[in-house]
């Protein structure tokens, strides 16, 4: 992991001294990702800087890299991992300079011009001066792990990795593109599969497509786009057997995961204590290397289970684990906050990002020689991950149906004469319904994985990249390999039931490496779900602080002034204040994140590398988890736990109201306004619970009256105590509250 910057004239003469001062602000922006090293580098109309993080030949591996003959100049983020083997076949006798596995790369340039990636297995974003045809070329890997914008500014050309380098240099345009954020599918959410390009979030700045090669021409400014490698159809027709498809894969997962090992530096593991990330962590078990794991511990991971089963996965495997510890009242402050929205330069940034980011710190600040950390990423999307919660019925069939309904949406969102349809879409006839080339889609989910390889480029890898990079680590990503991707999409339609339902070819492949409990373990989001109201709190009391400072700020921004409602805003703010599981902050955030993002872009922040330092959370010892457990949650809520002979009762601006239309349904007002239901259907016990609640009555009285146990409402229970809509109080209550039903 590097960072890379530069710049270059167009339609003749050289870059001044001027020019360098610029490059080496620019390269100070993405200093972060490189802390063992710069180098800048100029040549008539180019310049290039570089910032280094060594993982593979840290003595002998410093940036520029040179052909030959000295007339393909190239800088590199990211690693080779095939590079033995391209030295030893198409690049055999070709002396290399270095121990950099990036120096194949100029090498097969020369050899094959713009085919010279076909080849090549790994991670990368790529600049190269191709001297003797007078042209820059760009490209990145497959999936875009890693990233690479460029943008014009005059007749000057900038690039980097990370947009903040670009607004260094006075010419690059500093405007966030609020219509085409406010228009992207991933900040609404709606249920439709969007494939538009990668959004970049400001005006005119582009992004070097996954699997492409960008070329300008020096001369003439001619841009050309080529595209070396597509995502697969999925409409393979494989005539193997299941169970050698589930071998196979197994055998290209191992070697992607020993491929991304593979290092001089020592690295590390994020273990959420899912099928995915233990994969990965059994798989490199297997490596004989000793691999610090990593988990996040919070009110919404012990709700939820992944501290547990990620403990429990690191035992069994005989990997040392950090759980680290977010205190029910650790919330980023404002500053906090607008750093990290900066280090990501993405409104998706959320509370998912702050538990990794700060996960990374803790992690460099106990291992610190560590350089790369392996990820359980994007497993989901390509594996059938998202089956069980998608479908719309049982097993595989519900999910097509699924599917087809967001295919619906899809063609519904481009025909702007039907949009009035959208909620009765099934009505039409499937021949009006076609995808954004015309055509109509017999089978959608090709178009669903090609909508998930979007979510894989514009959210997963932006934010793990960022995230790993704003502490000096290289994220690695085992199930982002190009060969495992392409046999996946050689299983025939009728055979995903079998082997993607629930990512079943994944769970049968390590069945034998993996504790039961974990191959088999149900799909858990990393802090949605069970628990998930305890994050979404944590989100509101953060816009909350400081007297809304981080809300008021972005209202401030030109942008927000002309496409927000501020009292609109203000309003949502405050209801969500008042409610048990808030998670409509997510979308208010991301309004949020618009309006500071537009200002940092109008006055850039210092570089990440010269913010002031925050202090680093601490890791709980857990040796037992089974005698550990009853205090770690107990410390991750804001409230002690409950005593059977506490007397418990509504809030006193809390009402409990049930239509008699509708005695099933509950509903929990506070301050006069609904703000959660639970219904009979879903939750009997917690219902149940809720009707006994007096005023009066102790907890253990309440759940005799109820018939329900303390275990079948604890989590609710608690829940709705740390929400302040119940409150739990020791011997007898002598104010009066309001109830009614």
């Amino acid at each position: 992991m590097c960072g890379l910057t530069g710049m270059a004239r167009v339609g003749g003469g050289d870059l001044s001294v001027r020019d360098e001062v610029l490059l080496e602000r620019m390269t100070r922006a993405v200093g972060h990702r490189g802390p063992d090293g710069e180098r800048l580098f100029r040549d008539g109309p180019v310049a290039m800087g570089f910032r280094r993080l060594a993982l593979v030949g840290p003595a002998d591996g410093d940036q520029p890299l040179f052909s030959q003959d000295r007339q393909q100049v190239l800088i590199a983020n990211g690693e080779v991992y095939n590079h033995r083997e391209l030295e030893a076949g198409p690049l055999a006798g070709v002396p290399m300079r270095t121990k950099s596995d990036c120096e194949v790369l100029p090498h097969l340039y020369a050899q094959r011009g713009h085919r010279f990636l076909d080849d090549v297995a790994g991670m990368y974003a790529i600049a190269l001066w191709d001297r003797a045809a007078g042209r820059l070329v760009f490209a990145r890997d497959r999936f875009g792990v890693k990233p690479l914008y460029y943008t014009r500014a005059g007749d000057t050309v900038l690039f980097a990795s990370e947009i903040k380098a670009l607004f260094q240099h006075p010419g690059c345009r500093r405007e966030l593109d609020w219509d085409g954020a406010l228009a992207d599918q991933s900040m609404t959410a709606a249920p439709y599969l969007s494939h538009e390009p990668v959004n970049t979030w400001f005006h005119g700045i582009e992004t070097v497509p996954a699997g492409g090669i960008v070329t300008i021409d020096l001369t003439t400014g001619h841009t050309e786009h080529r595209t070396y490698w597509e995502l697969p159809g999925f409409d393979g027709d494989n005539d193997a057997s299941d169970e050698e498809l589930i071998r196979a894969y197994r055998e290209l997962l191992a070697a992607s995961v020993a491929d991304c090992t593979g290092a001089d530096a020592e690295v590390g593991l994020f273990l959420s204590g899912g099928v995915d990330s233990a994969s990965v962590a059994a798989l490199a078990a297997r490596q004989g290397t000793t691999i610090h794991t990593f988990s996040v511990l919070n009110a919404a991971t012990l709700a939820n289970g992944d501290a547990e089963h990620g403990h429990r996965v690191a035992r069994a495997l005989g990997m040392p684990n950090h759980q680290l510890v977010f205190e029910p009242d650790r919330i980023p402050g404002t500053e906090e906050w607008k750093r990290l929205l900066w280090l990501l330069e993405t409104p998706l940034c959320n509370a998912e990002q702050y538990y990794k980011y700060e996960l990374y710190r803790y992690a460099k600040h106990v291992r610190p020689e560590l350089r790369g950390m392996l990820l359980g990423q994007a497993s989901d999307e390509y594996n059938g991950g998202y089956s069980t919660t998608i479908t719309r019925g049982d097993g595989w069939a519900g999910f097509e149906v699924g599917v087809r309904d967001l295919a619906r949406a899809s063609a519904l969102h481009g025909l702007p004469a039907l949009a009035s349809w959208w909620e009765h879409g099934e009505l039409l006839a499937e021949d009006l319904l076609r995808d954004g080339a015309g055509r109509r889609a017999a089978d959608p989910y090709p178009g669903y994985v090609a909508w998930k390889h979007r979510d894989v480029q514009q959210y997963n890898c932006w934010h793990e990249d960022r995230t790993a990079a704003g502490n000096g680590v290289e994220a690695r990503v085992p199930f982002l390999d190009h060969r495992v991707i392409e046999l996946l999409a050689t299983i025939p339609a009728g055979r995903r039931a079998s082997l993607l339902w629930d990512k079943r070819i994944l769970r049968d492949g390590v069945r034998d490496l993996l504790p039961a409990f974990v191959a088999d373990r149900p799909k858990v989001s990393f802090f949605y779900g069970e628990g998930a109201g305890f994050t979404h709190r944590a989100m509101v009391r953060m816009l909350r602080q400081d007297g809304d400072a981080l809300l008021e700020e972005a209202l401030a921004s030109p942008g927000a002034r002309r496409h927000l409602r501020p009292d609109a805003l203000r309003g949502m703010l405050r209801g969500l204040a008042g409610e048990m599981e808030p998670f409509g902050v997510e979308f208010l955030l991301r309004l949020v994140n618009l309006g500071l993002l537009d200002q940092m872009a109008a006055e850039p922040p210092v570089p990440p590398v010269d913010a002031p330092p925050v202090k680093i959370l601490s890791a709980a010892p857990i040796t037992d988890w089974d005698q550990d457990a009853p205090g770690l949650t107990a410390a991750m809520h804001r409230c002690p736990e409950p005593r059977a002979d506490d007397v418990v009762a509504l809030a006193p601006d809390v009402l409990l109201v049930a239509e008699p239309a509708d005695p099933d349904t509950l509903y929990l007002a506070v301050g006069g306004q609904f703000e959660y239901v639970a219904t009979a259907s879903a939750a009997p016990e917690w219902c149940a619970f809720l009707r006994a609640v007096d005023g009066r009555r102790r907890i253990g009285e309440v759940l005799t009256e109820a018939g329900v146990t303390h275990a079948s409402v604890a989590t609710e229970l608690w829940d709705a105590l740390d929400a302040g809509v119940l409150t739990a109080t020791a011997g007898a209550l002598t104010t009066t509250q309001g109830a009614g039903r």
